[in-house]
């Protein structure tokens, strides 16, 4: 109980000060991501950094609070439609299966004692990459079938 609480006052809190819009702007800016950066890199760069920050962090409700707004900030900031950027950021949030504190199961299966903490990185880290790149070929083929990203990641079709 304690744990939503925080969530919705971390939520209300990025809502209330713009936070999210803020850190993206300084960071883009920072880093020369500019208007003539090509959706294809932003696309990577997000699902990326969201997918692979489950190495780092532990809740999927904390990345979901922090990371989706984000998404939706970078997609009004470029013009991009926010479904495009906010849904295949969204899909990597389940992705948490690499390090057993990460979710439930991958402490039950570090506790039989079957797995080393080397397995269970080797094979949770191949299956985060083999993930990312599923959501890259959704978002070139079914999402823009569906009109979620209507060029396609690559623009390739």
């Amino acid at each position: 109980m304690l744990f939503s609480a925080g969530a919705y006052a971390l939520g209300a809190g990025l809502s209330a000060t713009d936070l999210p819009v803020l850190a993206v702007n300084a960071f883009f800016d920072h880093a020369g991501i500019g208007d003539g950066t090509p959706f294809w890199a932003i696309f990577m760069l997000l699902t990326a950094v969201m997918i692979f920050s489950a190495l780092l962090f532990q809740s999927k409700t904390m990345r979901c609070m922090i990371f989706v707004p984000i998404a939706i900030g970078v997609a009004s900031r470029f013009g991009f439609s926010v479904i495009s950027l906010a849904l295949p950021v969204a899909f990597m949030i389940e992705h948490v299966y690499v390090l057993p504190f990460n979710s439930k199961p991958a402490a039950l299966l570090y506790e039989t004692d079957r797995y080393s903490m080397g397995d269970a990185f080797k094979f949770g880290f191949t299956m985060m990459v083999i993930a990312w790149l599923l959501n890259i070929v959704a978002g070139e083929t079914w999402f823009r079938i569906l009109g979620i990203t209507p060029n396609g990641v690559f623009g390739l079709f």
